[in-house]
């Protein structure tokens, strides 16, 4: 699940990482050193690097910002979540998602798709990012069972993987492609890959964890 950017007043720390992800999103990982940001942030020359000293620093301060800023978008959720939401009502969310993290603005989703990259390669980017998988589907599995579904974290952590291969192929590709490959519709693949993983019926979280062990 993709959570945009939002805007409101923020640390110098924040301001650095938020920048640090606009510039992987429009640039590409190449494209991100300490002058860059400097540059972008609007800060004096070396402020980045008095903030995080490597790359690999930036990257992991990157993906934390990108899990705090889901994490505080989840919780709003919990938040406004009416007691009695439906799975009906779970599922159009997906649809909702897809359009705001492709089509509106694909900032978050370009800027993971090179934490991905990155942390293939970067312990420190592994671990940071997993941070961030862990929190979205916790948060998906809790918003689940709300509405009644018996949704285990395995059930939305594989809807997140979905969700991230059918973002990147909708930002990756022509619309010829997607088109002959049946990727053009988002709605219809929103409900798609919710339906694909999530359970409708069965046993509980708690009985199915036993009955897998």
């Amino acid at each position: 699940m993709v959570i945009l950017l939002v805007s409101r007043t923020v640390s110098r720390r924040d301001l650095l990482c938020d920048t640090a992800i606009q510039i992987l999103a429009v640039e590409g990982g190449r494209g991100l050193t300490h002058r860059a940001i400097d540059r972008e942030a609007g800060v004096p020359i070396g402020t980045t690097k008095n903030y995080f000293p490597t790359r690999e620093s930036i990257l992991e301060a990157a993906a934390a910002r990108m899990t705090s800023l889901h994490r505080a978008a989840v919780d709003r959720l919990r938040e406004t979540t009416p007691a009695d939401i439906s799975p009906a009502d779970v599922a159009e969310l997906y649809p909702a998602l897809l359009r705001r993290a492709v089509a509106d603005d694909p900032t978050q989703m370009l800027a993971m798709v090179e934490l991905y990259l990155e942390a293939v390669r970067r312990p420190g980017v592994r671990a940071a990012l997993s941070g961030m998988v862990l929190a979205n589907a916790e948060a998906g599995a809790a918003l689940q069972q709300a509405a009644g579904l018996p949704s285990t974290v395995r059930d939305t952590g594989l809807l997140d993987a979905y969700f991230l291969g059918v973002a990147i192929s909708l930002l990756a590709l022509p619309v010829e492609t997607l088109e002959t490959v049946g990727l053009d519709d988002p709605y219809a693949l929103g409900i798609g890959v919710f339906s694909a993983t999530v359970p409708s019926a069965g046993p509980s979280p708690e009985r199915r964890s036993a009955e897998s062990s």
